[in-house]
């Protein structure tokens, strides 16, 4: 058994630094490297995608991330875990092994899948078997949007994970994993973590809620001291060395820019934290309350203390669904009475649209350099709001019409010379028609999940 095992984030989502994942493993000694790119609506996107190629629906940007550390892998002995399959795992897997082989890698690299996350061929049964995936928002049944829906995602754990590691493999692909687990999997692995070893499986949970989010918890994002961050442009991305008692230290390769802190781990653990009693994961309930910080020299912060608890006995679903259509407009108003000129072309155009006959679930106006951001908290005084140089007037619509929405962009743009004076800033034609896509949480007895490792070659 190792005494410390370096896991080492390289993405914090999809679009994430394509340089990071070689930065990592050519920046110092590291075991694994976590690459997350998964989102909610993520998910849709790339169920989109599979849906006009079937050879689709995956991280593409994981391709070209694999092959800047492939050498790496294959002679380093870095493993890569990754969540890059989206709706289609296989095609990705198959996109890594066909990589591997055309850069004179093949059999040095040995590919592993996992299966199993995706319910959308089975709504229909599972719904018939008396799983009703209630909304966790609206306790709305999924039959009331049935079909509508998208793509339909279980979060699986780590188990999985840990036995495509027991089968050799050295990199391996999932699709809709907890991002945690992307972290604990090899901790677990390489310690030997049981299933009911909680404080230490929930530490891995922690290590993983630290590292999820790229460099978020090493200076980037950070409003502690934003001011302060050193060499932003050359950011080193977190790294948790870990041990087998659960305690680890996240730190950053050396001459990196960036800042790992107390004050700045703290802020990423309270990310998308919820009860803090009670971070719930497929394979723990972690208690955030128990986290103990303490910095361990620079750009060190050492994680200790964490308690855990049994999971429970069902699995999130991240469903995605149709809901209508959606277009955004902006016109830019200059200084004089900038913020006035908006105001009244806002009022002219809901005139137009309404004696239009045209109807929408709902119309948003923002103001932005306003109140866009912060709304009524956003007060000036009138002095102020006279002299402010430039706003941004921003106009969404959104409803079940898809012509309606189509004629409110035709709409828009007349408003530069039959509106108020001033306009600057339009620019790209008229507003694009977008498919909104909604998000509909729900929950799913586990032992309906069945999840698949399979090496592929």
């Amino acid at each position: 058994m190792k005494e410390i095992v370096r896991v080492a984030s390289g993405q914090g989502f999809w679009g994430d630094s394509l340089e990071a994942p070689r930065q990592q493993v050519e920046g110092g000694d590291v075991d694994y490297l976590m690459l997350d790119y998964l989102a909610e609506v993520t998910m849709s996107i790339l169920q989109k995608q599979k849906e006009r190629d079937p050879k689709m629906g995956y991280a593409r940007d994981f391709v070209g991330a694999i092959d800047s550390v492939l050498s790496a892998v294959a002679s380093k002995g870095v493993k890569v875990i990754a969540n890059a399959g989206g709706v289609n795992p296989p095609a990705c897997a198959e996109a890594i092994v066909a990589l591997a082989k055309e850069r004179g890698f093949a059999g040095k690299v040995k590919v592993a899948v996992v299966t199993g996350d995706d319910l959308l061929d089975r709504l229909g049964d599972l719904i018939d078997a008396g799983n009703p995936l209630t909304n966790m928002d609206t306790g709305e049944p999924l039959s009331t949007i049935r079909d509508r829906v998208m793509s339909a995602n279980a979060y699986i754990g780590s188990e999985p994970i840990v036995e495509a590691l027991r089968q050799g493999a050295n990199i391996v692909i999932t699709g809709r994993s907890t991002d945690t687990a992307l972290t604990m999997a090899p901790l677990r692995y390489e310690f030997g973590w049981t299933a009911t070893d909680y404080d230490r499986l929930a530490a891995g949970i922690v290590a993983g809620h630290i590292l999820e989010c790229g460099a978020q918890s090493s200076g980037g994002n950070c409003l502690i001291d934003w001011q302060t961050i050193p060499d932003l442009a050359n950011v080193g991305y977190p790294i948790a060395e870990a041990r087998a008692d659960g305690s680890f230290v996240v730190t950053k390769h050396p001459n990196t820019g960036g800042r790992v802190s107390v004050p700045g781990v703290t802020e990423q653990l309270v990310y998308e934290m919820g009860d803090p009693h009670r971070y719930i994961t497929p394979d723990v309930i972690a208690d955030f309350a128990t986290i103990q910080l303490a910095q361990d020299g620079e750009n060190r912060v050492k994680v200790s203390g964490v308690k855990g608890a049994a999971p429970t006995e069902t699995l999130k679903v991240s469903i995605a669904y149709r809901a209508g259509y959606k277009a955004v407009g902006t016109l830019v108003y200059s200084w004089p009475d900038a913020l006035a000129k908006a105001r009244l072309a806002d009022k002219v155009l809901r005139e137009r649209l309404d004696s239009l006959g045209l109807k929408f679930e709902k119309i948003l106006t923002e103001f932005v350099g306003v109140s866009a951001t912060h709304g009524a908290l956003a007060a000036r005084s009138a002095e102020e709001l006279c002299d402010i140089p430039e706003v941004q007037l921003r106009v969404g619509v959104r409803g079940e019409d898809r012509k309606a929405v189509e004629r409110f962009t035709r709409e828009i743009a007349p408003l530069v010379l039959n509106g108020p004076p001033s306009v600057t800033g339009f620019a790209g034609g008229r507003p694009k028609v977008e498919e909104i896509v909604a998000y509909w949480p729900a929950l799913i007895d586990k032992r309906v999940i069945k999840t698949e490792v399979r090496m592929v070659q």
